[in-house]
């Protein structure tokens, strides 16, 4: 059993959205908050998860079989263990559908990554 922390998750239905860190520009972060970031960070810097992060991302409906997105150039038990990675950083849900694992990236995720990054905005 692994002992990765998980990202917490957002409501999808959230309007307000609320990043696990504040916003790059806005003011620096706590330990925690960099522990946290670095986290998502790390998972997403491997080419293979970023590809495969992407291709859940960009697939019809938000959600991806595996056997959709398995053609990223490496054996399928290294897609299997990049996809372990995503899930154990928050980053993927997963859900086993007969014999096939299907992938999710929660939309929260999206929301809270993209206002990590963001710059602000001019007044």
């Amino acid at each position: 059993m692994s002992n990765a922390k998980v990202l917490p998750l957002l409501e999808a239905d959230s309007q307000d959205v609320v990043p696990c860190c504040p916003p790059l520009t806005e003011r620096p972060m706590t330990a925690d908050e960099a522990e946290t970031a670095a986290r998502m960070f790390k998972a997403l810097g491997d080419p293979v998860r970023l590809r495969l992060f992407s291709a859940v991302a960009s697939h019809k409906d938000g959600e991806a079989c595996v056997c959709d997105i398995s053609d990223v150039g490496v054996s399928q038990p290294t897609v299997s263990h990049h996809l372990k990675k995503l899930r154990e950083a928050g980053l993927l849900t997963s859900e086993r559908r007969g014999t096939w694992v299907y992938y999710r990236v929660e939309p929260s995720v999206l929301a809270a990554m993209g206002k990590l990054l963001a710059m602000p905005t001019a007044a």
